[in-house]
């Protein structure tokens, strides 16, 4: 069932940048240089108010939703749309692969689409949010445990349960209008390119798409830029992060934790750390045709890393290397 877009052709000369233009993607932002959505405690007070102003400032049209957002929606509209900000994308963790939970993760997957349609509104216009989820059953990331050692590994049972629950709510976000985009994430069972590679073999190529995260990808071991030649056509919605070379080697060589992790550095915007291959992403994606949400996401120590300054450092990257 996958699709794999195999007959993708590198181009002599990269010039498929060219091909990503405001006219099919949006460019959005996470609020989580601003505060972590996992581990509140990393957070220094910086108001909801702040960061989404601080978003438009830095030239972004969009952002993902984070914990200190307005849970009414007619209030989150509005404080966006004061802004000409829009929501790129609500998120679901799935737990498929526990005993007991299917029923559980339908009811919050249709739960974050009737909430995200209030937000946008009947008359909306412009581009729509994504559905983004991530397979959280196992998942250690959350846990104070060494990441990488305690990582989980599914079963068949288990990755048939997966496949049959993401195929399943895929359907319903299609039938809402919207793209289902998994999201492979360090800590849990879809980290590994084996895993990736797997996930995309047994799911439906109409109802389950990739969020393409580079930094989760490199930092679980993944490739990025085989992943997107491997799967551009499926690829619909961008997390683009970079990574510090070193924190990854001492997150390995001492067992830390992702919060350890996050707090000692590992992310950055792209430019800023150690992935180079940034550009070439771009034009593969570019040559075959995405049409969607590129959303610049780090989460940083706002003590450590001033918001608004790597938003505008990841805002220059992407003028540099888009071209707008």
């Amino acid at each position: 069932m996958t699709q794999t877009c195999s007959d993708y052709v590198e181009p002599e000369i990269r010039d498929g940048r060219r091909y990503l233009t405001p006219a099919r993607v949006s460019l959005g932002i996470t609020p989580t240089l601003w505060w972590n959505d996992d581990f509140i405690n990393i957070d220094i007070g910086i108001p909801f108010e702040q960061c989404i102003s601080e978003m438009a400032l830095a030239g972004y049209v969009g952002c993902s939703i984070g914990h200190k957002y307005p849970t009414d929606p007619q209030a989150l509209r509005a404080a966006l749309d004061l802004r000409g900000l829009r929501v790129s994308e609500p998120w679901v963790s799935t737990y498929f692969t526990i005993d007991s939970m299917k029923e559980q993760t339908i009811a919050k997957v249709r739960e974050q689409l009737a909430f995200i349609n209030e937000v946008e509104g009947k008359n909306h216009t412009g581009r729509k949010a994504d559905l983004v989820v991530a397979e959280f059953g196992q998942a250690v990331n959350p846990q104070p445990v060494a990441l990488f050692a305690n990582a989980p590994e599914f079963d068949d049972r288990q990755w048939d349960n997966l496949a049959a629950g993401l195929d399943e709510i895929g359907r319903i976000a299609r039938e809402e209008g919207r793209q289902l985009c998994y999201h492979p994430h360090l800590g849990t069972g879809v980290m590994k390119q084996a895993a990736v590679d797997r996930l995309m073999e047994m799911t439906n190529v109409d109802l389950v798409h990739m969020l393409l995260d580079t930094a989760h990808l490199v930092c679980g071991g993944a490739d990025p830029l085989v992943t997107t030649k491997k799967y551009a056509c499926r690829i619909k919605h961008l997390h683009l992060k970079d990574y510090r070379a070193d924190v990854l080697e001492q997150m390995h060589a001492k067992g830390m934790s992702f919060q350890e992790g996050i707090e000692a550095g590992i992310f950055t915007v792209p430019g800023d750390g150690a992935y180079k291959h940034f550009p070439e992403i771009l034009s593969i994606l570019g040559e075959t045709g995405f049409d969607g949400w590129i959303v610049i996401e780090a989460e940083q120590d706002p003590a450590k890393a001033i918001p608004l300054q790597y938003a505008k450092m990841a805002r220059a990257y992407l003028r540099k290397t888009l071209g707008w």
